[in-house]
């Protein structure tokens, strides 16, 4: 198997194709429809799904919810601004948080959490850990992220946004980047599975009604997923682990389709991982999975993916170059590039079928 160089993960983008906003409605976003052999290539909108799925066809997408958990607040005392990403819980009270300029924090500092119409929230800082910091909060976090809290978007969204001056306001972000099927659980994510928000509650009836499947998994999608690999080659990335679950009934589903010739198609790198990450026979249950699928990975349970268009240097770039090839990849994203394809988490996707 060809050992694959980081660099090789690398490909050209202009920043003007990095999308700052969804496409209203989701459904009319741009999808891609390539093969995973085969050089057809076909320009659609994600509203076209019913045309390219067939009965016996089943979807496989991550249900998790994702989480406010991104901060802007003031240090109590000197008014210092301070901002983050609460990135992970600790016990019932507490998170852990990475925040700009950690260095500058002391123990028992509080903190001032703002929220976008005014609410308020104290919480104080307990100890630093590494680049994060253990902050607890006065009673159970949830509520308070729900009230204070801000919808975690990627720093290049953000970045983007203010380099073009742009506003949004925080209620759209706070539902479009978060997926119509999503559930609340007691591990929230704090990215969200971007490829399922392009799908609505309409098109989802249609398909249904269509004959095609809908099952479920859960992943807790955390920061590791976008982490860049920065080692020279992509076989020393340590990979980060993410909890996921897959019930008895979605695990069924799967099979079932497989068994009766149908094609199982994931929506999202995340449910790809779940479906493979499964043992051999594959069980339900929870895990923890650090599988990295890379260009030589021979799929055994995933047919077809719908997913967004992903950052360079990225495991989800690999993840979709042992689909289709990289090299292939590679000239799929260049006709994406020449035809106005928006990038990332709130840009357009491709559709690869079998």
């Amino acid at each position: 198997m060809h050992r694959l160089r980081t660099d090789e993960l690398d490909y050209p983008l202009d920043p003007a194709c990095v999308a700052t906003v969804p496409a209203e409605p989701r459904d009319s976003a741009r999808m891609m429809i390539v093969r995973r052999s085969g050089a057809e290539v076909v320009h659609a909108r994600v509203s076209d799904l019913p045309k390219w799925l067939a009965a016996g066809d089943l979807l496989v997408a991550n249900h998790t919810k994702v989480a406010p958990v991104r901060f802007e607040a003031v240090r109590l005392g000197d008014s210092r601004a301070v901002e983050g990403l609460f990135v992970a819980p600790v016990g019932d009270r507490a998170w852990t948080a990475l925040v700009k300029g950690a260095k500058r924090l002391r123990p028992g500092d509080r903190i001032e959490l703002r929220g976008t119409t005014g609410e308020r929230a104290v919480v104080v800082a307990r100890e630093r850990r590494g680049e994060s910091w253990v902050i607890d909060f006065p009673d159970a976090p949830t509520p308070i992220l729900e009230r204070v809290g801000r919808a975690p978007l990627p720093p290049y969204i953000l970045d983007a946004r203010r380099e073009r001056h742009e506003s949004v306001d925080e209620a759209l972000d706070r539902d479009r980047y978060q997926t119509v099927y999503a559930q609340a659980m007691s591990r929230p994510s704090v990215a969200a599975p971007t490829a399922g928000l392009h799908l609505t509650p309409a098109l989802l009836q249609l398909l249904r009604q269509q004959g095609v499947g809908w099952s479920s998994v859960e992943l807790q999608v955390g920061l590791g997923t976008f982490k860049p690999v920065e080692t020279e080659w992509l076989d020393e990335h340590p990979m980060h682990a993410e909890w996921c679950r897959i019930e008895h009934g979605s695990l069924e589903a799967v099979c079932a389709t497989r068994t009766a010739g149908g094609r199982v198609i994931a929506v999202g790198t995340t449910s790809v991982r779940v479906l493979e990450s499964l043992p051999v026979p594959p069980r339900a249950g929870e895990f923890d999975t650090r599988l990295l699928i890379a260009p030589g990975h021979g799929f055994r349970l995933v047919d077809g993916l719908l997913t967004n268009f992903h950052l360079p240097r990225s495991t989800l770039l690999a993840l979709v170059g042992a689909m289709v090839g990289l090299e292939r990849l590679k000239s799929i994203y260049a006709a994406a590039r020449r035809e106005g394809y928006r990038f990332y988490s709130y840009g357009d996707c491709m559709l690869i079928l079998p």
